[in-house]
């Protein structure tokens, strides 16, 4: 039996979460891409900025791999989250160029170490700041997973499309109906268990 490439298998699961987070703007407005869909300013085009710049800095400072382009959202006078939105002077065609630049950077990266390779993460504590690139993708792709997983619910508060993939929703069949349906009988659920 072939034993699996650990590191194939990680930079393959990666890249199924940066393809769900672009898919996720796919018909969407520059207003709906930007729209903060929950209080705390949760929004398409701001987690693709963010997921873009975590790999920039994970396989990129983590490792003595510098980028060579400055993320202004990072210098020291920048507003709070300044990762996590697009100001109107940054196109939603310049933030995906940037998240396909960091993807090759990474994957550059990725593809010249070893998963036992050492690298120093400057913005984590001493004491643990020192770690393998196996751990950084790990790291990475669950990050990214997760924000993928903010997508998924930004983007059904955002007109209803809900999906794992392109190639497989992943959901349970079902039309407009049924799914009103559905909902509604998790509401009287919901409403009993609270009245229990």
């Amino acid at each position: 039996m072939q034993q699996p490439d650990a590191k194939a298998d990680l930079q393959r699961y990666l890249q199924t979460a940066r393809d769900v987070l672009l898919w996720k703007l796919d018909g969407l407005s520059d207003y709906d891409v930007r729209r903060p869909m929950v209080r705390t300013g949760t929004n398409l085009l701001g987690l693709i900025k963010h997921v873009a710049s975590v790999e920039i800095g994970y396989f990129g400072d983590t490792f003595g791999r510098s980028f060579g382009e400055p993320l202004p959202w990072w210098a020291d006078d920048a507003v709070p989250n300044a990762d996590m939105w697009a100001g109107v002077e940054e196109s939603r065609e310049q933030i995906v160029d940037l998240y396909h630049r960091a993807w090759a950077h990474s994957d550059a990266t990725i593809n010249t170490l070893e998963l036992d390779a050492i690298g120093h993460v400057p913005w984590w504590p001493d004491d643990r700041s020192e770690v393998t690139l196996h751990r950084i993708l790990v790291h990475v792709t669950t990050e990214t997973h997760r924000h993928a997983g903010h997508a998924d619910i930004a983007r059904e508060l955002i007109d209803g499309a809900a999906g794992l993939r392109i190639d497989n929703d992943n959901m349970a069949p079902g039309d407009d109906a049924w799914w009103l349906d559905y909902r509604a009988r998790l509401e009287q659920v919901a409403r009993d268990a609270g009245h229990s």
